[in-house]
Protein backbone atom coordinates (compact mmCIF):
# COMPACT_ATOMS: atom_id res chain seq x y z
CA UNK A 1 0.00 0.00 0.00
CA UNK A 2 1.26 3.45 -0.84
CA UNK A 3 -0.86 5.65 1.41
CA UNK A 4 -2.99 5.33 4.56
CA UNK A 5 -6.01 6.46 2.56
CA UNK A 6 -5.69 3.43 0.28
CA UNK A 7 -5.57 1.19 3.37
CA UNK A 8 -8.83 2.78 4.55
CA UNK A 9 -10.37 2.61 1.10
CA UNK A 10 -9.91 -1.15 0.65
CA UNK A 11 -12.47 -2.39 3.24
CA UNK A 12 -14.92 0.35 2.28
CA UNK A 13 -14.69 -0.67 -1.37
CA UNK A 14 -15.21 -4.33 -0.51
CA UNK A 15 -18.32 -3.54 1.54
CA UNK A 16 -19.75 -1.28 -1.16
CA UNK A 17 -19.18 -3.82 -3.92
CA UNK A 18 -20.65 -6.51 -1.68
CA UNK A 19 -23.77 -4.39 -1.32
CA UNK A 20 -23.97 -3.89 -5.08
CA UNK A 21 -23.56 -7.64 -5.55
CA UNK A 22 -26.52 -8.17 -3.24
CA UNK A 23 -28.63 -6.14 -5.64
CA UNK A 24 -27.37 -7.67 -8.88
CA UNK A 25 -26.24 -11.25 -8.38
CA UNK A 26 -28.15 -14.27 -7.07
CA UNK A 27 -26.98 -15.98 -3.90
CA UNK A 28 -26.35 -19.73 -3.76
CA UNK A 29 -29.23 -22.04 -2.97
CA UNK A 30 -28.77 -25.38 -1.26
CA UNK A 31 -30.89 -28.48 -1.62
CA UNK A 32 -33.06 -29.67 1.25
CA UNK A 33 -30.69 -32.41 2.37
CA UNK A 34 -27.60 -30.17 2.36
CA UNK A 35 -29.52 -27.46 4.21
CA UNK A 36 -30.50 -29.88 6.97
CA UNK A 37 -26.93 -31.19 7.20
CA UNK A 38 -25.52 -27.66 7.51
CA UNK A 39 -28.08 -26.71 10.14
CA UNK A 40 -27.17 -29.74 12.26
CA UNK A 41 -23.42 -29.27 11.86
CA UNK A 42 -23.50 -25.54 12.75
CA UNK A 43 -26.15 -25.98 15.51
CA UNK A 44 -28.57 -23.48 13.97
CA UNK A 45 -32.19 -23.06 15.04
CA UNK A 46 -33.83 -22.52 11.66
CA UNK A 47 -33.17 -22.00 7.95
CA UNK A 48 -33.28 -18.21 8.35
CA UNK A 49 -30.12 -18.23 10.43
CA UNK A 50 -28.33 -20.39 7.88
CA UNK A 51 -29.26 -18.20 4.94
CA UNK A 52 -28.38 -15.02 6.84
CA UNK A 53 -24.86 -16.39 7.29
CA UNK A 54 -24.71 -17.62 3.69
CA UNK A 55 -25.85 -14.28 2.26
CA UNK A 56 -23.39 -12.28 4.36
CA UNK A 57 -20.44 -14.47 3.46
CA UNK A 58 -21.46 -14.77 -0.20
CA UNK A 59 -21.79 -11.05 -0.79
CA UNK A 60 -18.63 -10.17 1.13
CA UNK A 61 -16.74 -12.72 -0.96
CA UNK A 62 -18.17 -11.32 -4.19
CA UNK A 63 -17.42 -7.78 -3.07
CA UNK A 64 -13.80 -8.69 -2.31
CA UNK A 65 -13.35 -10.42 -5.68
CA UNK A 66 -14.92 -7.50 -7.55
CA UNK A 67 -12.81 -4.99 -5.64
CA UNK A 68 -9.54 -6.73 -6.44
CA UNK A 69 -10.48 -7.25 -10.10
CA UNK A 70 -11.47 -3.59 -10.52
CA UNK A 71 -8.34 -2.44 -8.67
CA UNK A 72 -6.15 -4.64 -10.89
CA UNK A 73 -7.78 -3.31 -14.06
CA UNK A 74 -7.48 0.29 -12.86
CA UNK A 75 -3.84 -0.06 -11.88
CA UNK A 76 -2.95 -1.96 -15.03
CA UNK A 77 -4.74 0.07 -17.70
CA UNK A 78 -6.00 3.43 -16.41
CA UNK A 79 -3.53 4.77 -13.88
CA UNK A 80 -1.24 7.41 -15.32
Amino acid sequence: MKSPFETFLMPMGILMLGFLSALLLPAPWFGVQLTKTLMVSFHLQDIGQLYTLVFCLWFLLLGAIEYFVIRFIYRRYFKI
